[in-house]
């Protein structure tokens, strides 16, 4: 007998990707689970790129075509509200905040635009203390990380979000239904499918890392790192094979498989959001709520006014402030066939986060 219904109250108060990420939270804060582990590290750097192959590889790029225009203006509309809000925060509490403040919210600008990687070859950049990069560290962590779990947890009010955006949902009907035609070709997975998704994706994501980790990074100081080249790897690689006979493998699930590696690395992301974390960074920690509510409200006018749905006010929010790990994640809580588009974006938020954050850290250099 299946153990769902004993829990199914549970998940009427919120959907299964809620419990995925706030149960390991709120162990991690209590100290029952590590906040570090060496499988959060493993999970990220190979069922990542898994899942972004499988993703990737069955999109159907021509219904997909069809949203690029609202995809690309929240894209930008996220990464020019986190410039904006960064700028327009520290210009009213640079009084407040110690001198080297500028230093940190540019680092924090590059994680929130490119990714971890940017915040540490901006530190380098910038040849600033390393001792700031904890508090940046925890910031990032539990103000980007908490939007997360609460974005997931507002996608049960998506309609209410649509209404009050006045978003037409004919764009979104349409794509589904374009890979709904897909689903209609579905047939019973057999093993050797299943051996080819699971063994050839690993495979390919392994190859991937080892490829990126031979590759020098680019720029001086690192901009794009192993892990960035990953991604970017097999998610071209993934694009690549949807023009292939290889998209057939989306008949025996591989998306499916796909958005399993999404949810088993779900929990270690959920894991590493320590709550405890708050109380050592109060000021950058508010600084920080602050550009992020910032950077919501530009991208919820930015929907109003192109009457987009909230799916991509959530999708263009995490492909700058969380990047190709969080995207799809987040994407697929508000429309489960949409993720590859938060994948396609998220990688899309990395290459703006090479040269961007440079300019902000000039900026802010100024300000101070």
């Amino acid at each position: 007998m299946s153990i769902t219904p004993r829990f199914s109250g549970l998940f009427r108060l919120a959907p299964p990707v809620v419990w995925l990420y706030c149960l390991p939270m709120l162990l991690s804060s209590l100290g029952l689970l590590p906040s570090e582990n060496e499988l959060y590290r493993w999970l990220a750097t190979y069922i990542l790129p898994f899942s972004l192959l499988l993703l990737t590889l069955t999109v159907d790029l021509k219904a997909m075509a069809k949203i690029g225009r609202p995809a690309i203006i929240m894209l930008l509309a996220g990464t020019g509200s986190v410039v904006l809000a960064v700028a327009v925060v520290f210009l009213f509490t640079r009084t407040f905040l110690p001198s080297d403040a500028w230093q940190s919210l540019a680092m924090l600008t590059a994680s929130w635009i490119g990714g971890s990687a940017n915040m540490l070859a901006m530190q380098q950049s910038l040849e600033a203390d390393a001792s700031l990069l904890g508090p940046v560290i925890v910031t990032d962590t539990v103000v980007a990380y908490g939007w997360l779990g609460a974005a997931i947890a507002l996608s049960g009010f998506q309609s209410a979000f649509d209404r009050y955006l006045r978003a037409d949902p004919a764009i979104l009907d349409t794509v589904d239904a374009e890979l709904g035609r897909t689903q209609a070709t579905r047939k019973p997975a057999r093993i050797d499918d299943i051996m080819i998704i699971v063994g050839g994706g690993l495979a390919t994501a392994i190859l991937a890392r080892t490829l990126a980790e031979s590759l020098p990074p680019l720029g001086d100081p690192v901009i794009i790192s192993a892990s960035s080249w990953t991604v970017l790897f097999v998610v071209t690689l993934g694009i690549a094979l949807s023009f292939t006979r290889m998209r057939r493998l989306s008949d025996a699930g591989a998306g499916d498989i796909g958005y399993c590696g999404l949810y088993l690395l779900l929990p270690a992301i959920g894991a590493q959001a320590d709550l405890r974390a708050i109380l050592e960074a109060p000021q950058l920690m508010a600084v920080g709520l602050l550009i992020l509510l910032i950077h919501i409200g530009v991208l919820a006018i930015t929907a109003r006014l192109c009457r987009f749905p909230s799916f991509f006010l959530i999708a263009g929010s995490f492909a700058n402030i969380g990047g190709a790990a969080s995207a799809p994640v987040a994407s697929a809580a508000y429309r489960a066939s949409l993720a590859p588009v938060g994948a396609l974006m998220g990688v899309a938020g990395y290459l703006l986060g090479i040269y961007i954050p440079l300019a902000v850290a000039a900026l802010l250099a100024a300000m101070a």
